[in-house]
């Protein structure tokens, strides 16, 4: 062990009961001259003092060593190994140290004496393990539900918590978007003229983005820079009469390729990396403010500002590539294989100009916005995805999937199964990783929660279960699922006990209702809320308008899953007199699976009693658990009331009439228990998914907010739709 000089942590006393229960004392060595190291032994200690444990120095009972073995272990390995009185912990590299900590640390908070713990190894799956993180400013859309967070997300506190978050969940890497995101974090030295802020506004900007990075590195989580393309400052098109669509700070607007914006763009990369040294690397997206450029034409333009911006900086980086969203000319277009042919060449081209410090990850979005949904991969944005990518194996590159999650903002979500399964499902050999994140929320300010008396929650907190799954079994798919059981346990007590089965029964709703509903992008598809987007039609001349989904648009809607059946084609084929192939999903078949879980988590948490000393959130996870499976309930009904509709107007049987109405009715029921258990709790939510439906200017539906029973209107409609 290569140590500059050991330093003692003092693990404190807390109370005099503590010292009268002569509880042992704790050592732990490590290199005081390591920011890791340092992070992994306070992170260590807070555990042990938590738990009542002591420190007297090199003379206590129990001595925790850690050290780096790069050659046993592979990096972000770990190994765990007690003789006797000393504990061993070994990475494979600092990350892989901080993990065994974090992993020891675990232990003895949940209630395992250190001279019990059991030796172990564990090493990544994946070695990429992301959080896409959208922030509040110069944001990809403008709404109140992101602007919002604007003051959360300027607090180091909150930064420091995330990121203790990612780290105890080993998501190892941080990416930060938004438009042009270069202002917020320099003032160009070669065109000062683009700054929009005063001296001492660019110096609390500069502070907050060196804080953020450099905090991240001392968790050994790497940061990536991503910005949306091409824009510039309002300041800077107006100085040189240049990039003048960006004025309205648009997503969608014509690809500006002046000479002087390829230099401005690439120098501010270069700048970039030389004044932030801790910052990993960048990543370049290939869609957004390049309208009526040809796929070549965009990674060319990639290539000549922040490809030669990364070359040009004193040291090497990483990159995340993107792949073209369209093949055409169109910000939203299609997929084609001629344009995975000119992104690979690109990509491999990059990776021989030796500026990428380790793989360069290629991108995709898994099923488009919607990776909570099947497991099978149907699309990515714009279609569907060919070979040209995987065939041959690629050895300059590692695919990565972005699961996006636009479908749940406020009710907590978990399940374990799912998780496990898409990621050994969906990592092949050239897979290296996951993003998992949102763009259209935020995990910064709980502006869901009605009281927030006693629950200053971050977001993100409310959401410990979706991280915890995701985080952990992106490092190891094979983490069981003791591991979630045992958290719930140490928040809640024995009343925590059933709360992970249950999550998991309950959760399966938005997948269920994600899979039998083909979507694309973001707002064509809000599990949370059962709606989606309705094009505009004859029948909806005011459209595209973001609504709960009809009766009618469930019949006529094709699944997601091509496993699944349309109800109109399952009435057709009943009617014809034939049947499915055992692989198929019938309407029917679902409603029973949804039915039968969401019931079951009824009863797991139908006696559970939240009392005042409880935590606070206990009444949260269970209400949230409760309305999933009235959800769940609710769409099982409708199911079979569009089955039975369906039957009864091809087939003129007005008995199966009368039964569809008998499932709404009861449908409408279950959403009215939604309504009953998410009314005292959560407060009219703005989203994003309302602020620009039906394509109107920016902030213009910022007065529109979302809850249960906003739309109850809508889910009647389909009552008095069958009654006719």
């Amino acid at each position: 062990m290569n140590m500059k000089f050991i330093r003692i942590i003092l693990v404190s006393v807390c109370a005099i009961t503590l010292a009268a229960c002569s509880q042992p004392s704790v050592f732990i060595s490590y290199d005081d001259t390591s920011r890791q190291e340092r992070y992994a032994a306070d992170a260590l200690s807070k555990s042990l003092t938590t738990s009542g444990y002591m420190s007297a120095g090199k003379n206590s009972k129990y001595t925790v060593v850690f050290s780096i073995d790069s050659i046993a272990l592979v990096p972000e390995a770990f190994s765990i190994v007690r003789q006797g009185k000393t504990v061993a912990i070994t990475g494979g590299d600092e990350r892989g140290l901080i993990y065994g900590a974090l992993e020891l640390a675990e232990d003895i908070r949940n209630g395992v004496s250190i001279d019990k713990i059991k030796d172990r190894n564990e090493k990544p799956h994946l070695m990429l393990r992301a959080i896409k993180y959208d922030l509040p400013w110069d944001t990809y859309r403008h709404s109140e539900a992101l602007s919002l967070h604007d003051q959360t997300c300027r607090d180091t506190t909150y930064w420091e918590a995330f990121l203790n978050m990612m780290a105890e969940n080993r998501l190892n890497s941080l990416s930060l978007w938004n438009l042009h995101p270069y202002p917020f974090m320099i003032v160009s030295r070669d065109y000062p003229e683009a700054n929009p802020w005063t001296e001492e506004e660019a110096i609390e900007w500069q502070k907050l983005f060196h804080a953020i990075i450099r905090m991240a590195k001392d968790r050994a989580i790497d940061t990536y820079i991503i910005p949306f393309n091409i824009f510039v400052t309002s300041e800077f098109a107006i100085a040189h009469n240049v990039a003048m669509d960006n004025l309205d700070r648009h997503f969608y607007v014509r690809g500006e390729t002046a000479p002087i914006v390829v230099d401005y763009t690439r120098s501010c990369v270069t700048q970039v990396l030389e004044e932030y040294p801790d910052l990993s690397g960048f990543g370049l997206t290939l869609g957004e403010g390049m309208a009526g450029m040809t796929p070549k034409q965009r990674e060319e333009w990639m290539t000549a500002t922040i490809i030669e911006g990364m070359r040009q900086a004193n040291r090497k980086s990483k990159l995340i590539h993107r792949v073209p969203f369209s093949s055409t000319t169109e910000s939203l277009g299609i997929t084609s294989i001629e344009t995975e042919k000119i992104t690979r060449a690109t990509i491999e081209r990059e990776y021989d100009m030796g500026f990428s410090d380790g793989p360069i990850f290629a991108d995709f979005k898994f099923n488009w916005s919607h990776a909570h949904s099947t497991l099978r991969l149907i699309k990515v944005h714009g279609g569907p995805l060919y070979d040209t990518y995987f065939n041959p194996v690629p050895d300059k590159y590692k695919v990565s999937w972005t699961a996006r999650n636009e479908d749940f903002f406020c009710l907590r979500w978990g399940v374990p199964e799912f998780v496990r399964e898409h990621i050994k499902t969906n990592s092949p050999p050239y897979v290296g990783g996951y993003f998992i994140g949102s763009e259209t929320y935020i995990p910064a300010k709980d502006y869901f929660t009605a009281d927030t008396t006693g629950t200053p929650w971050y977001a993100f907190e409310r959401q410990w279960l979706f991280y915890k799954i995701w985080g952990r079994l992106l490092y190891n798919p094979d983490t069981p699922d003791e591991v979630f059981h045992n958290e719930f346990v140490y928040r809640y007590g024995d009343k925590g006990k059933k709360l992970l089965e249950a999550s998991s029964l309950a959760g399966k709703t938005p997948l269920r209702f994600a899979s039998n509903f083909d979507c694309g992008w973001d707002f064509t598809l809000y599990s949370e809320g059962m709606m989606a987007l309705n094009p505009r039609s004859e029948t909806n001349p005011t459209g595209p308008n973001v609504e709960y989904v009809s009766i009618d648009r469930l019949i006529n809607q094709p699944p997601l899953d091509t496993t699944f059946v349309n109800i109109k084609e399952y009435v057709k084929v009943l009617s014809e007199g034939s049947t499915f192939a055992p692989e198929r999903t019938t309407p029917i078949m679902l409603a029973d699976m949804l039915e039968r879980d969401c019931t079951r988590a009824l009863e797991l948490v139908k006696n559970i009693k939240p009392v005042d000393n409880d935590n606070p959130a206990l009444k949260y996870e269970l209400a949230d658990i409760r309305a999933w499976s009235y959800l769940g309930l609710h769409y099982a009904e409708k199911l079979r009331a569009a089955v039975a509709l369906q039957t009864a107007r091809t087939t003129g049987n007005e008995t199966k009439r009368t039964e569809a109405i008998a499932h709404l009715e009861k449908g409408l029921s279950y959403w009215d228990e939604v309504i009953a258990i998410t009314r005292p709790l959560y407060k009219d939510m703005p989203l994003t998914h309302l602020s620009e439906q039906g394509g109107r200017p920016w902030r213009e539906n910022d007065h529109l907010r979302f809850h249960w029973e906003i739309i109850r209107f809508q889910v009647a409609k389909d009552l008095e739709l069958a009654k006719k």
